[in-house]
């Protein structure tokens, strides 16, 4: 149930792929085609939807994203040595109104989800996000959701659900469901300080796009934790997205916003990958690709360590610093660092289920030399408040 929302892939885009040489993506998906309707997804590890959805948008879009040329500039490519079965499953239309397309996303998502399979959803506006996340409602979880986005896209004003806003129904609506979230690349100027006031009282990260940029390895243990992921494609810098108007002069450059792909891709726990407000150049729709095709290859090497089934592959670390003792787990297959989470009493549960918390190795330096690193001090400060 739930797959009966999807239309299958437009006949031109199919006979595209046909002609494909062999060895290439295309050639090797399952799809969803008028001829033969959904296909099996017995094997399936991850699958496009395509939801070419507009009217969240804030301003105006006069061009919208060619899916069936994303589609195209995808198929060519050459996977790597990867052990996935990729589908793409089509797209989810329009419907009469917009919250009809968030609830057709909405149970596709989480049809998807229940089988295992990742669905990579391929927008249309970023307020999807919010559909995708609903989904986790059937899934009786709490949602970590990670952005990628020059701003948070909240507002304090009452403007309803758009893409500049979907934050705040994230927030605020019932179910609450989030459990945390992190935003990966803000603008300052694009940000009002009463945002980011907020983002400090609900204690969730957020990293400025210099400082993401400065330090690429230290974003991997956001993506760690998180099961959706939503990126804005105009994070990405203007000019490597053909200088498209909307775009912005400051952003990730292309190799960036693949690496953070791929990093989303590796997390044994993203169960849902969304890319959004891609705008109509070459560029774009060849970067995108490639952005897609990252994450498959970050999925195809996941290393499985989430959740611990067992401690004996990890090295336990325990450092004394002050009156505490913080205890650090090093893994044996991927060399990945976590920080035990002990001594919050019971209301820390109340707010994340995890009790290991990805870090970084310069996490454990730094409290070799007695500096508690910030995931600490945030998780303890977000308990005991």
């Amino acid at each position: 149930m739930g797959l009966e929302f999807l239309t299958p892939i437009n006949e031109d885009v199919v006979q595209y792929a046909a002609a494909l040489n062999v060895y290439t993506i295309g050639s090797k998906m399952v799809l969803h085609t008028q001829e033969h309707g959904i296909p099996d997804l017995e094997g399936v590890t991850v699958a496009l939807v395509g939801v070419p959805e507009y009217r969240g948008a804030k301003y105006t879009i006069s061009d919208p994203s060619n899916l069936e040329e994303l589609r195209r500039q995808f198929y060519q490519l050459f996977p790597g040595n990867w052990n996935v079965t990729i589908a793409d499953l089509g797209n989810i239309e329009p419907g009469a109104s917009v919250q009809d397309t968030y609830f057709a996303l909405k149970e596709v998502t989480a049809a998807l989800v229940k089988q295992h399979i990742t669905p990579i959803v391929l927008g249309g506006t970023q307020d999807l996000t919010y559909a995708t996340y609903r989904a986790y409602d059937q899934l009786d979880q709490m949602v970590n959701l990670v952005a990628i986005d020059s701003s948070f896209d909240l507002v304090f004003n009452d403007e309803g659900l758009h893409e500049r806003s979907f934050l705040n129904s994230v927030i605020q609506e019932n179910p609450p469901n989030l459990s945390d979230y992190a935003n990966i690349g803000y603008q300052v100027y694009y940000n009002s300080q009463e945002a980011v006031d907020l983002m400090e009282k609900l204690f969730f990260e957020y990293y400025r796009l210099g400082e993401a940029t400065n330090a690429m390895n230290t974003m991997e243990p956001v993506f760690r934790n998180a099961d959706l992921v939503s990126v804005d494609m105009k994070v990405v810098q203007g000019t490597d997205l053909g200088n498209a108007p909307g775009t912005y002069p400051n952003g990730f450059n292309s190799r960036e916003i693949c690496g953070l792909a791929r990093y989303a891709g590796i997390s044994d726990k993203v169960s849902c990958y969304g890319i959004y407000n891609m705008v109509s150049t070459e560029k774009c729709y060849q970067l995108t690709a490639q952005v897609i095709w990252y994450f498959i290859e970050g999925v195809n090497y996941r290393f499985h360590e989430y959740p611990f089934g067992t401690k004996e592959d990890f090295l336990k670390y325990i450092v004394p610093v002050d009156d505490t003792e913080l205890i650090f787990y090093k893994s044996n297959v991927s060399g990945r660092w976590w920080i035990e989470i002990t001594n919050f009493g019971n209301s820390y549960n109340n707010f994340v289920k995890e009790t290991l918390i990805p870090c970084t190795e310069q996490d454990y330096i730094d409290a070799t030399q007695q500096n508690i690193p910030e995931r600490w001090w945030r998780i303890y400060r977000k308990s005991v408040n």
